[in-house]
């Protein structure tokens, strides 16, 4: 189950998933997640789409229930879906970009994880949940409060989801990708294009498909050992 499976990282790992035999529940807002089905499935997967807000706790349950419904159980779970900003001053921030920041980038991980680890409970045979953080939740950046404060969440989420479930069979780990190559950096025009891109490194932006492989390792497993990890993938951003 991917959450934000529509387009970029959400859609590679769908597709690298698919191409490693999994069976593929896409959960996004957008129509466009019907177009990734087809592709999907033109690639010989299973694969159905599930119009879901990660930010309404029924429409989780509805996403576990149909899940469970079409291919009778859950073993992954991949929280992905998120929004970004350009960047606010703390005393132009409004309480509404607070409040919605932290709906959909921790909120909807939180009832994500809440209600994936709930139905690997009733399997009994646990499973893996992948979750999305950030850098973000890592460093410090300039203006961007909202989006800093729901990643670190995401990422404390984790830890203690990880050695809460650990010896339940459920493993609970988190990719902190660095500044990626996806539709959610649309927001930048090309001068704060070249900053990211000066700020990492290995001078270049992250891709998808390699954000991909590392959730795919990570759920896999090669890494039965591991719990409750934060696993920075960023060309090398917060190691100068």
């Amino acid at each position: 189950m991917i959450t934000g499976g529509a387009t970029g990282i959400g859609k590679a790992t769908a597709q690298l998933f698919v191409q490693n035999g999994a069976k593929v529940v896409i959960a996004d807002v957008s129509n466009q997640a019907e177009n990734t089905i087809k592709e999907l499935l033109n690639i010989g997967g299973e694969a159905i789409f599930v119009k879901t807000d990660v930010s309404k706790e029924t429409d989780i349950k509805n996403l576990i229930e149909e899940t469970v419904d079409h291919f009778g159980k859950l073993d992954n779970m991949v929280p992905i879906a998120g929004i970004g900003h350009p960047g606010t001053l703390i005393h132009e921030v409004t309480l509404d970009h607070w409040q919605q920041m932290l709906d959909i980038n921790l909120t909807g991980v939180f009832l994500s994880n809440k209600y994936a680890i709930t139905q690997m409970q009733n399997q009994g045979t646990g499973g893996t949940i992948v979750n999305v953080s950030s850098i973000m939740g890592d460093v410090g950046k300039t203006n961007q409060f909202s989006y800093n404060a729901a990643k670190a969440g995401v990422a404390n989420l984790t830890r203690s989801l990880g050695v809460t479930y650990a010896n339940q069979g459920i493993r609970v780990n988190a990719i902190c990708p660095g500044f990626v190559d996806t539709p959610i950096l649309s927001i930048a025009d090309e001068e704060k294009r070249s900053l990211l891109i000066s700020a990492h490194p290995i001078g270049r932006l992250g891709r998808a498909e390699e954000i991909a492989r590392t959730i795919l390792f990570l759920a896999s497993e090669d890494l039965s050992f591991m719990v409750e990890a934060n696993l920075i993938v960023d060309g090398g951003y917060t190691a100068q």
